[in-house]
């Protein structure tokens, strides 16, 4: 690869986290999906370069760290809101309550659905 190709590729991936980034901090998590294909791709093109040229791509690493922390930050964050809503899904089906005794006792809150046929 010749220094031009190199550097090309660099400046395209150093664009590239940072639109990803931009894109984890404001929550787009479209553009964070379309960002991703191109920069494997990049990543995987720099990956195959020599030693000497890997220099180069310490900036870069700490730049792919950084995004990878706040994409975890981010999958932490939709677990913890899916958790969160399936309380509440749960909390609209049942009661639990104490009792006396202090043992925990659950009362189904849905309603009964039954069909009656009069005549």
């Amino acid at each position: 690869m010749t220094d031009n190709t190199i550097e090309a590729q660099i400046d395209a991936l150093d664009d590239l986290l940072d639109d990803e980034r931009s894109a984890l901090l404001e929550g787009d998590i479209d553009r964070i999906s379309r960002l991703h294909g191109r920069k494997a791709e990049l990543i995987d093109q720099l990956s195959k370069l020599d030693r000497e040229d890997s220099e180069h791509l310490h900036a870069l690493g700490q730049k792919v760290g950084r995004n990878q922390e706040l994409l975890n930050s981010a999958a932490d964050g939709i677990r913890s809101v899916a958790r969160r809503l399936a309380e509440i899904r749960e909390t609209r089906s049942k009661l639990d309550t104490y009792g006396s005794d202090g043992r925990k006792k659950s009362y189904d809150m849905q309603p009964k659905r039954s069909l009656e046929k009069r005549a």
